[in-house]
């Protein structure tokens, strides 16, 4: 699903999907800022380890 990006090419906001393409001009762009994407990942990774720290600790508990 694509999210609001600014396009520094075009210098306006515009829908474009987490591989660059942009819906609103039906082609990719290069010059984008994806700093949403970057930081959806960077919480989905920390969720990743905090609930495998959080397995891990119930795992020793259970010994």
């Amino acid at each position: 699903m694509p999210k609001w990006c600014f396009n520094y090419d075009s210098g306006e906001y515009e829908n474009i999907d987490e591989n660059g393409y942009s819906t609103d001009r039906g082609e990719f762009v290069y010059n984008w800022d994806d700093s949403e994407y970057r930081r959806e990942r960077e919480e989905e990774e920390e969720n990743r380890r905090r609930e495998e720290e959080e397995r891990r600790c119930r795992e020793e508990d259970d010994r």
